[in-house]
C-alpha cells in the first residue's frame, strides 16, 4: 500500500464533500503503520487528518474509485475525531453502513460516496479504533452491490495522537 497516494485523492474528496475553501496541499505529519497523518490550511485554519485505505476490498463490483477512512480535527469550528469513510462508489440512499471492530459494531449514515457516525457515536468509535487491530466496513451500492472493506489498525493511535499534537487538540 502507497499511503502517501492518498494525499491528492482525499483533499480532492475533501474538497468536494466538507471544504468549501480552496485547500492547499497537504502536509505529511507522519506515517504510522497503516496510518498517514497529514495537515493543511482551509481559509487561516489548520486541519489535521489521519487516513488509510483497506487492507481488503470486496464486492462484486466492476470499477470502484478510492476507498479509505478519514478521522478529522478542524479545531476553528471545534470538530474533532470525526470518522469519515470514503467508499468509491454512491452509497445506496437511505442505506446504513456498518463499521466493525472486535465485538463492536457502529452504524453509519451514508451520502453520496461517504459514511460518517453521528457526533454521539465519533469519540466511541474512535476510542475502538485505538484499541482495535482491525476495522471492517460494510456497505451497498446504490447499484445494489454489497462491499466488505477491513482496514488494518495498526498505527492509528500513533496516527490520531500525532493529528491531536499537529491541531494543538488532545488526544
Amino acid at each position: 500500500m502507497n499511503i502517501s497516494r492518498l494525499s491528492i485523492p482525499v483533499v480532492c474528496i475533501l474538497g468536494l464533500i466538507a471544504l468549501p475553501a480552496a485547500a492547499q496541499q497537504p502536509k505529511t505529519i507522519g506515517t504510522f503503520d497503516s496510518w498517514e497523518a497529514l495537515s493543511f490550511d482551509e481559509g487561516g485554519s489548520l486541519v489535521c487528518y489521519a487516513s488509510s485505505e483497506p487492507v481488503r476490498a470486496e464486492g462484486d463490483y466492476a470499477k470502484r474509485g478510492k476507498v479509505y477512512a478519514l478521522v478529522t480535527h478542524r479545531p476553528a469550528k471545534k470538530s474533532l475525531g470525526v470518522v469519515t469513510i470514503m467508499a468509491g462508489y454512491a452509497y445506496k440512499a437511505g442505506g446504513d453502513v456498518t463499521a466493525a471492530i472486535g465485538g463492536r459494531t457502529f452504524t453509519l449514515f451514508a451520502s453520496g460516496e461517504a459514511a460518517w457516525a453521528d457526533d454521539a457515536t465519533d469519540p466511541k468509535l474512535v476510542a475502538a479504533m485505538k484499541g482495535g487491530r482491525e476495522m471492517v466496513v460494510r456497505g451497498v451500492s446504490s447499484r445494489g452491490t454489497e462491499t466488505t472493506d477491513t482496514y488494518s489498525l495498526a498505527g492509528f493511535s500513533r496516527a490520531y495522537a500525532a493529528i491531536g499534537e499537529a491541531c494543538g487538540v488532545a488526544p
